[in-house]
């Protein structure tokens, strides 16, 4: 038997279709926490929990760095990870990008938990800056519903109402509803903590740090970049000014 041909035959049986992504459109990836609902039930409190948040925020950083992105924002169980136009890790690969990023995405935060966790990925494509504005603002936008509508089913599970009776009851509910259901207990949604209403963003910045020139003998001051983490987000036409900014940086 022929080994040349014989590789070659069972290689055209690989189904790997080298999809590219589309050439100088901004890309997020976003990966999701595979049966989270589950894997939270017995790990983290509810309906937020500190060490959950600690852990997506070090797995988007971890995203952010390994693959080369210049934005990260994380709400519950996802993360979305931008890319500027001109990004080129992989050669663009479609299939290069999803699995790796999944597979890193699990062993990152296994990792940091200290449990198995699975996460699948996907991406997304931007033409226009406005676009990759819109998108963050929807993510942001779906962290605040969450938030509210977790904080409100909590509470009344806290009660003693079972998953049906507090499902029934905020089943059709209004925002307004449910932000009056939270007040009349003493709880002002407007008042709790920014992470847990708006997410978290991952992005580098610039700093300043005192070196030292031995040829001159003298302190001076070196730019450097540093990721910082922003539990403390903007939000609607803010968040807006906030995403140009760091859009207008990468241009």
């Amino acid at each position: 038997m022929n080994n040349n041909d014989f590789e070659a035959r069972l290689r055209a049986l690989e189904y790997y279709h080298n999809l590219k992504l589309l050439p100088g459109a901004w890309t997020v990836l976003r990966v999701d926490g595979r049966g989270f609902s589950t894997f939270t039930a017995t790990r983290f409190a509810k309906p937020f929990d500190e060490r959950m948040s600690a852990f997506m925020t070090e797995t988007a950083r971890a995203l952010l760095e390994e693959f080369g992105g210049v934005y990260a924002y994380t709400e519950s169980d996802e993360i979305s990870v931008l890319f500027p136009p001109s990004w080129t890790l992989f050669d663009r690969e479609l299939e290069k990008l999803v699995s790796l990023s999944a597979g890193f995405a699990s062993a990152t935060f296994s990792l940091a938990c200290g449990a198995r966790a699975t996460f699948d990925s996907r991406v997304w494509l931007g033409v226009k800056e406005q676009d990759v504005v819109d998108y963050f603002r929807w993510r942001q936008a779906d962290a605040a519903r969450c938030a509210l509508n977790g904080l409100a089913y909590w509470t009344l599970r806290q009660e003693g109402k079972s998953v049906a009776e507090a499902t029934r009851i905020l089943e059709g509910q209004t925002v307004a509803f449910k932000n009056e259901l939270l007040f009349e207990r003493g709880v002002n949604f407007n008042e709790v903590p920014a992470w847990q209403r708006r997410g978290v963003g991952v992005y580098w910045e610039t700093y300043e740090k005192d070196g030292f020139n031995p040829v001159t003998n003298e302190v001076v001051k070196a730019t450097r970049r540093r990721v910082k983490i922003d539990t403390d987000l903007p939000m609607k036409d803010a968040y807006d000014a906030f995403l140009r900014r760091l859009l207008d940086d990468v241009m």
